[in-house]
């Protein structure tokens, strides 16, 4: 690819600022909001972009829909949408979703989150940055292409899917499980859904959550007799001192993490007793861990039920144990894959910085590409306002991410 070449379709992409201003003003005006969150789920979405599609040279689009009696359609709807490029030998795949999550407090925000407002270079609105400026941006990288007679090198598909703010069980996961033979090895899998304000963020590993819900029992009391009773809250204080120790114990590091380490804190802390002056017979809280891939969650499972063993022996109470939570992490997809190759020389001749492979402490929906063997790269320009209120897309960076697929698309 020459860099003349690059710059015509960057220039092409440049004139679309209006066009995309009109597509996300028209996206957001059709919440798409799963069951869970008491909306009819994304067909109205699907239709628009269905509709939009015909603006495109599309060589197949095929319908994954998932049956789901919940919503009025029916089904939670999932687009692929094939363009062949000059050869098969891979596709290059771009995922996103239609889904998005309430807009939570009307108070909080400034504007209607459902009408878009364009102010200082930013568009305002719910869904506007999570995540219809992936969405948007991938439809415009092959609209560049196109509208350039250009033939980008390989093959592209887009993954349009449903229910990924509430599991994915009826969007990328239905998908892999019904049409698996469409993901390849060679294939080349990028999910533009989190990043940084400068692009250089390229997400390629997860840690394992194993959140922990402990349950104190012992036996309530006046605070003036406590040999009268047992005080579950005292146990509870002294395993959660007793958990620090899994620092120690599971003391490795990664530098591709930030931060480099597992991490074990204690955190929600439900009321006991509504008075001082009573020792409570119960006491509950949680853990949220965040755990380096190469540790087995079961292996800190039965460490964790060793040392509340060692609490209930110490003190006479029971210790009930769940997990609200638990996912071990998926394998991570190596630095040096091609799909992170490609997305660094494609980051550094859009931004001209220096992109950086990282890990994160939460989990996303490129888990299941990895789970199946298939590297996935989580990458987009973000200010990251995904679920607050006030959430808004910076249009350059919109455009500057339809550059970096577009690039992408023209690498032999």
């Amino acid at each position: 690819m020459s860099n003349e070449l690059f710059e015509r379709v960057a220039k092409r992409i440049d004139s679309y600022s209006d066009q995309m201003i009109k597509i996300q003003t028209e996206l957001t005006a059709l919440p798409a909001l799963g069951p869970e969150n008491g909306g009819e789920g994304e067909a109205k979405k699907a239709d628009y972009v269905k509709d939009w599609l015909k603006n495109l040279k599309v060589d197949e689009l095929i319908e994954v829909n998932a049956p789901d009696n919940r919503v009025p359609a029916g089904i939670r709807p999932n687009l692929l949408v094939m363009v062949k490029g000059k050869s098969q030998a891979k596709t290059i795949w771009l995922m996103s979703h239609l889904d998005i999550v309430p807009p939570g407090d009307a108070g909080l925000w400034d504007t209607d989150p459902y009408k878009v407002v364009v102010k200082d270079g930013k568009l305002y609105g719910r869904g506007v940055e999570d995540n219809q400026q992936g969405l948007v941006a991938s439809l415009f990288a092959i609209k560049a292409l196109q509208d350039e007679k250009l033939v980008q090198a390989y093959d592209v598909g887009l993954a349009i899917v449903a229910d990924e703010e509430t599991g994915s069980h009826k969007g990328l996961g239905y998908v892999l499980e019904q049409r698996p033979q469409l993901f390849r090895k060679e294939d080349l899998i990028i999910i533009p859904d989190a990043g940084n304000g400068d692009g250089t963020m390229i997400e390629v590993a997860e840690k394992s959550i194993y959140w922990m819900k402990f349950q104190v029992i012992g036996k309530q009391c006046h605070g003036s007799t406590p040999e009268a009773g047992i005080n579950a809250h005292k146990a509870g204080a002294h395993l959660i001192v007793k958990l620090n120790r899994l620092y120690e114990l599971y003391n490795a590091t990664d530098p591709v993490f930030e931060p480099p380490i597992s991490t074990f804190e204690p955190t929600q802390k439900t009321a006991n007793v509504p008075n001082v002056n009573t020792i409570p017979g119960e006491d509950v809280f949680y853990f949220d861990c965040r755990i380096l891939p190469k540790y087995d969650l079961k292996d800190v499972e039965k460490t964790v039920r060793k040392m509340a063993d060692e609490i209930e022996q110490q003190f006479k109470v029971k210790i009930n144990i769940s997990s609200p939570q638990r996912e071990q992490a998926a394998p991570a997809t190596p630095v040096d894959a091609l799909v992170v190759k490609a997305l660094e020389k494609a980051i550094l001749a859009v931004h001209k910085k220096q992109p950086k492979s990282v890990g994160i402490g939460g989990g996303t929906v490129a888990a299941f590409f990895r789970r199946a063997g298939l590297d996935a790269a989580v990458w987009a320009t973000l200010d990251e306002l995904a679920h607050q209120p006030n959430e808004y897309c910076v249009l350059d960076n919109l455009i500057k991410d339809t550059k970096v697929f577009a690039n992408i698309f023209l690498q032999a």
